[in-house]
């Protein structure tokens, strides 16, 4: 083992850690529920069920199984074993081979954008969070202040058998033709978002104000972040064990719920039925293999960050071939709960499923939002669902921001054997200020 060891020259501590200059993972358990809660992320929820929907259904799980034992599960093994041999981040395991380095600079910028991004995403999701308690859910009625005219409940809005359109103003609904160019209908759950949450403007002649409580959320959701980041894989491998376990409680309660609401095989029907002539379009096979990337992380840095901090002996096949696995297997599941509730949505305005079904931000901060407000305790379970996000969307994050600490430990603190937590908030604040901005 020492002669593989030597050109990386990493040394050994008498106690605890093998690497006494990055530290490891107190547990084999950590590193791999780490690679779940990375691998499993919002794009599970609210992407790939969409995918498959849109792309021939159950036949769009061929192509998508082709492009997971052939991409995914290769990459993600050599990913693992890269940095579990070196021991290095996304940039200095560039060592290998010193002219690519640029690739790993390369790879910690792109991550760095995507914290930003992700950051924004659950500062939404805690707005939404905090937003649930209450005894009804306030994008269920259009009687609010960020409410406009042309706000309409779905279960009045029936456009299939007459061609006016009822336009829901306050607590009266009048008919208007729809033919004469009376506006833009919303429903309560869109305006919610557009209107409250968003407070988007006409225009970029309109700047707006500061949104306090979402600038609250920023702030928080930096604060969670930072303090579970704090001591690094030591604390981020404790949190984890909660993390990346709970939301499969979640989702097993949502999906109990879900099928057993009306209309909800109707939902799963539209979800898995195969339209086997959709295995002719390549764009099909390239939304498969392109959601293996997105979901998965090869490529990101990420992966390579969480292995560099495992013992040099670990068994890295095992966890190499069930992350990806229970990835793939998380999406179509995170598929039944989804479409079952708008399936039940679907049944409830009377509207076929296809007017319903939607995909990214949408799905979660619009469509899924609007058929909780159909359900019995609605606060319940907005509070369940959106809980279950964030820590879906935490452990992501995790990881992602590890991967640029890492980077800048690596190439520029390393000599250091303490101080790191000042890497990590440095990181924190710094990513706060274009989180702000946007």
């Amino acid at each position: 083992m020492d002669k593989y060891q030597e050109p990386f020259d990493q040394p050994v501590a008498k106690s605890g850690d093998e690497n006494i200059k990055r530290g490891n993972w107190s547990k084999k358990l950590d590193f791999f529920l780490s690679c779940v809660g990375y691998a499993v992320g919002m794009g599970n929820i609210w992407r790939f069920p969409y995918l498959c929907y849109k792309n021939g259904g159950g036949a769009f799980l061929v192509p998508y199984l082709v492009a997971l034992f052939t991409c995914g599960l290769p990459l993600f093994f050599m990913e693992v074993a890269l940095g579990q041999f070196s021991s290095c981040g996304a940039v200095e395991i560039w060592k290998i081979c010193p002219i690519l380095k640029g690739v790993g600079y390369g790879t910690v910028i792109v991550t760095a954008v995507c914290c930003i991004y992700y950051n924004l995403l659950l500062a939404y999701i805690l707005f939404y969070f905090f937003m649930s308690f209450t005894k009804s859910l306030p994008w269920e009625t259009c009687n609010n202040d960020w409410n406009t005219p042309t706000c309409i409940q779905r279960e009045l809005l029936n456009m299939t058998n007459t061609t006016e359109t009822p336009f829901y103003t306050g607590t009266t609904a009048t008919l208007v033709n729809s033919t004469s160019g009376a506006g833009y209908i919303a429903t309560p759950s869109e305006e919610y978002w557009y209107h409250y949450i968003l407070e988007i403007s006409d225009g970029l002649h309109e700047f707006g104000g500061i949104h306090l409580k979402l600038l609250g959320f920023f702030i928080l959701g930096y604060i969670i972040v930072f303090l579970c980041l704090s001591k690094g894989v030591k604390s981020t491998g404790k949190v984890v064990y909660f993390t990346a376990t709970f939301p499969y409680i979640i989702l097993t309660i949502l999906f109990i719920r879900g099928i057993t609401l009306p209309g909800a095989l109707n939902g799963l029907y539209y979800y898995f039925v195969p339209e086997w002539k959709e295995l002719l379009n390549i764009n099909v096979w390239g939304s498969a293999f392109i959601q293996i990337f997105y979901s998965l992380g090869p490529g990101w840095g990420g992966v390579i960050t969480m292995a560099s901090y495992n013992r040099f002996n670990y068994d890295l096949i095992g966890v190499s071939f069930i992350v990806p696995v229970i990835n793939s297997a998380t999406s179509i599941f995170a598929g039944c709960v989804i479409f079952s509730v708008l399936g039940y949505m679907a049944e409830v305005a009377n509207v076929p499923i296809k007017d319903v079904a939607s995909n990214g931000p949408g799905l979660a901060f619009v469509v899924y939002p609007e058929a909780l407000t159909h359900l019995p305790v609605s606060p319940l379970w907005a509070v369940l669902f959106f809980f279950m996000l964030f820590t879906i969307g935490l452990d992501s994050q995790f990881v992602s921001i590890e991967t640029v600490i890492t980077a800048v430990w690596d190439s520029f603190a390393s000599k250091q054997q303490s101080g790191k937590i000042w890497v990590t908030l440095g990181v924190c604040v710094l990513w706060f200020v274009p989180l702000y901005d946007c």
